[in-house]
């Protein structure tokens, strides 16, 4: 007898000490009970009979209702409920999430003799993410970024990039982001407000943010994947080099667009290899 439930997000992940409440048809409290780390519930209160009303709430996310039927034996199933987040909106479960490099992108496109566009990316990066329970906007990302890695498949090229022409990496050996808070842009969109410190400047960056699920890995953790992207200007961080070539056209364009591929581990570090 008693009653059993089971309580996921919309990705099937456990929502930890969520509080069930059941009620009677009149409105009166039968059982109050709170789910353990597995986001499931097993009461052994003995309910009486009939049909019953089952609320689920949980901080973070916005309460559901269900229905449950207890039958002669005493016995209430009321099977998996999914709770939204609050608003609507959605992240991976609360705690500290640490950015995996292997499976994560950070490049940056920019425009070259006006006509076409060079591709770059950085090769070292670190950072991590903190999902806040109480209030999503309370979220932070940090993250740190060799300068000296840039990759644009020329050496050349590279090799400018890294001088005080650029990135300046003797100077400054790393990019950093911080960021701010975090505000819904939609049911998985967001937008994370920061600062960027670059080439020895410190200048507000925003990225459009793209929350696309969580699932396993198959070294037995969970993963949370993002996209994001942001436009940089060159001259906001005083990298003002620039060549003109025929009839004024600029070498290089003065914007940069960020691309990031993002995959994160849950928890405060990644696992062994």
């Amino acid at each position: 007898m008693g009653l059993t439930a089971r309580i996921r997000t919309r990705d099937g992940w456990a929502v930890q000490h969520a509080v069930v409440t059941v009620t009677d048809m009149a409105g009166a409290q039968a059982l109050r009970a709170e789910a353990d780390a597995e986001g499931s519930v097993r009461d052994t209160t003995e309910l009486a009979p009939g049909a019953y009303t089952v609320i689920v709430t949980a901080v973070g996310y916005a309460p559901a209702a269900a229905s449950a039927i207890v039958t002669a034996s005493g016995r209430a199933e009321v099977g998996t409920v999914t709770l939204a987040r609050q608003g609507g909106t959605e992240l991976p479960p609360p705690g500290p999430w640490t950015i995996d490099p292997a499976h994560s992108t950070v490049g940056a496109v920019a425009q070259h003799l006006g006509i076409s566009s060079v591709r770059g990316r950085f090769t070292e990066f670190a950072g991590t993410i903190e999902i806040a329970a109480d209030d999503i906007a309370h979220s932070r990302v940090e993250a740190a970024i060799r300068a000296a890695s840039i990759d644009t498949g020329n050496g050349m090229r590279d090799t400018h990039l890294r001088s005080a022409d650029f990135l300046d990496v003797e100077r400054h050996p790393e990019l950093v982001y911080r960021s701010t808070r975090v505000t819904a842009a939609g049911s998985d969109r967001w937008k994370v407000h920061g600062e960027l410190a670059m080439h020895g400047v410190v200048r507000p960056v925003d990225l459009d943010l793209a929350y696309l699920g969580t699932g396993s890995d198959p070294w037995g953790g969970t993963r949370a994947a993002f996209r994001a992207t942001a436009e940089l200007r060159r001259e906001d961080f005083a990298m003002n080099y620039n060549q003109i070539v025929q009839a004024g056209v600029a070498a290089i364009g003065t914007t940069l667009k960020v691309e990031l591929e993002i995959q994160a581990v849950q928890g405060s570090a990644l696992p062994q290899a």
